[in-house]
């Protein structure tokens, strides 16, 4: 058991602790003056392997003959990643190609070259409070409606402002525009 006495208000396993470090400072400073113990330490330090490569063939065949089969697994795992992402890749182009007529279309609307059918521009919503709001504007727009048909009522073409009205509200972009 640790002598746990006090000798000026300092436990003595701390003073015998702060000896030992002073006296381990000490005897490395001693060692690392010493050109033997340097030339040794430089010796040793030169043996050493500094690429993989020397390491690897310092190593016991045996572990040679894993570190042989690990890197021919990790060359069927690349090989199965390589087909991995030619079967992405040809799920994109199909994709692409389903998705193209709806981009052509939306930049059509977009920029006002084909106006939307009523089929088209008919939405119908799955939640209730959205369709609740969509009663109550309707009405406003019926009144806006008679409003309007007394007042001429411009025909922008297209969308204006969608691509600024995208940005600024979409958080990511909105910090881009000034």
């Amino acid at each position: 058991m640790a002598d746990h006495s006090f000798s000026d208000g300092v436990p003595s396993d701390s003073v015998e602790a702060a000896k030992n470090a002073s006296n381990t400072e000490k005897l490395t400073d001693q060692v690392m003056q010493n050109p033997r113990v340097l030339a040794a330490l430089q010796e040793r330090l030169d043996n050493v392997p500094h690429t993989p490569s020397s390491y690897i063939e310092t190593l016991p065949k045996a572990v040679k003959r894993r570190i042989n089969a690990l890197k021919q697994l990790q060359v069927r795992c690349a090989h199965i990643e390589a087909k991995f992402y030619e079967e992405v890749h040809d799920l994109e182009r199909k994709y692409a190609a389903l998705y193209q007529p709806l981009f052509d279309k939306r930049r059509e609307f977009i920029t006002g070259d084909v106006e939307p059918t009523d089929a088209e521009s008919e939405w119908h919503s799955e939640n209730e409070e959205e369709e609740k709001l969509a009663g109550d504007m309707k009405n406003k727009v019926v009144v806006t409606e008679k409003e309007a048909a007394t007042a001429e009522e411009p025909n922008p073409k297209g969308i204006p402002e969608f691509w600024f009205t995208i940005f600024r509200n979409v958080d990511m972009l909105s910090e881009l525009v000034q």
